[in-house]
């Protein structure tokens, strides 16, 4: 009704107060202005421009990332564009002005991600002046852009542990003989008699000795815990973000040192796995696995990851679990699960220091509530030291690792598997 008596009722009352003289010359001047309108409105102000957008952009955690757009200008000089900017990731602008001076324009767009993940944009939104500037013009156009956002590995404790793990290779001192058989040679003096190849110096009729070398290749995996504990506050982060970090820093020690690297991760099933190899297509497998892995609302099944990996590896391995085991029920859980797995595989676990597990005054006391604070403390702590015992009888090496140097923990564990032959 608004719009009927803005239209026609008002231009009806004002030439009704007219002459007739004036009434013609109205009528006329209005035609000539509806057919202007008309013309204009029929004009296409947005013909022929097209908006291209990559259709994979490859962002890390917390650090800028420039997305280039093509424009294809058509009929356009002057364009508004605008994007609805995924949740997770933070833009200056969500739509800017872009003058259009050649038939394919481009300008780049800077995005910065604050979560990992996989976003999508899907609809790219224009809007330009009509030929004779009466209205704007907008239309909603499709896009296929995917977002992989990665974990941010340049932070300062990242950056210090993977230096760590490159350098420490070339000072790596070895302790043992080797495990692996290389070749048959004469008894020389000194050979200890267990080296001694009983068969071999029977057929030759003189003492012959078995030759071994230190593995060079072997396999390394790290096995993630997704499930609830995962998602507790480990310093500015959660402890899943600490724990893929950390896997990748190791990831690429491993690879420094000329071992195969593979990746797992579960919860109440298995989300990913990767198998061991190396090279920078693989690495980048290992990354893309893990990426879009969160925390799950769910208790994590030690048997399932167990028997999955009993299954599927053959060979002799390096299993490591980044895993919460201050909950006593999980931990006894997890010692069950992976009683059958030390077995043929070496497996540690790491995880990380809960902020009050310290022993009974190892800090300021100033109040009875310190006290009883520090002792609830004590008995985590206490808790944690009888699993490290429990799980070692059994084969299995508990590591209680502070947030802060988690990835540099991680490798001085692998190191010293290295050092000592281990595996």
């Amino acid at each position: 009704m608004i719009w009927v008596v803005a239209v026609v009722g008002f231009p009806a009352a004002a030439l009704a107060a007219l002459s007739a003289e004036a009434r013609v010359g109205a009528l006329v001047c209005l035609a000539v202005l509806a057919v202007i309108i008309l013309v204009d409105v029929r004009g296409r102000g947005l013909e022929g421009v097209r908006v291209e957008l990559p259709e994979l952009v490859r962002m890390f955690k917390d650090r800028a990332a420039e997305i280039r757009v093509r424009v294809h200008r058509g009929s356009a000089k002057r364009v508004r564009i605008g994007v609805v900017v995924p949740e997770g990731i933070r833009a200056p602008f969500e739509e800017t002005d872009v003058d259009l001076p050649s038939e394919i324009s481009e300008f780049t767009w800077s995005w910065i991600a604050h979560r990992r993940g996989l976003y999508r944009v899907e609809w790219v939104y224009l809007e330009a002046a009509s030929p004779w500037g009466m209205w704007q013009v907008r239309r909603k156009d499709a896009v296929a852009m995917e977002i992989r956002v990665y974990p941010n590995l340049r932070r300062t404790e990242d950056l210090k542990a993977l230096r760590q793990g490159v350098s420490g290779m070339h000072a790596l001192r070895q302790i043992g003989r080797g495990r692996e058989f290389e070749k048959l040679r004469e008894y020389m003096p000194g050979d200890s008699l267990d080296e001694i190849h009983w068969k071999a110096t029977a057929r030759r009729g003189k003492p012959i000795t078995k030759v071994f070398q230190v593995e060079r290749t072997q396999e390394v995996y790290v096995i993630i815990d997704s499930s609830r504990l995962s998602a507790r506050a480990a310093g500015e982060e959660t402890g899943l973000e600490r724990a893929i970090a950390a896997a990748l820093i190791l990831g690429a020690a491993a690879e420094k040192r000329g071992d195969l690297f593979g990746l797992a991760a579960f919860s109440d099933s298995v989300e990913a796995f990767v198998r061991a190899r190396n090279g920078k297509a693989h690495y980048a497998a290992c990354r893309d696995a893990i990426y879009q892995l969160h925390p799950k609302a769910v208790s994590p099944d030690f048997d399932e990851i167990a028997t999955f990996l009993r299954l599927r590896l053959r060979r002799r391995a390096l299993l490591l679990f980044l895993t919460s085991l201050d909950d006593p029920v999980l931990a006894e859980n997890f010692a069950r699960a992976t009683k059958l797995l030390a077995r043929r595989h070496l497996v540690l676990a790491g995880m990380l220091r809960p902020s009050s597990a310290r022993p009974l005054f190892s800090g300021d006391v100033e109040s009875a509530e310190d006290v009883y604070r520090d002792l609830a403390g004590h008995l985590s702590w206490k808790r944690l030291r009888e699993l490290e015992r429990s799980l070692a009888r059994q084969g299995v090496r508990l590591s209680v690792i502070d947030p802060a140097n988690f990835s540099g923990g991680l490798i001085g564990i692998y190191d010293s598997v290295k050092q000592r032959q281990l595996l």
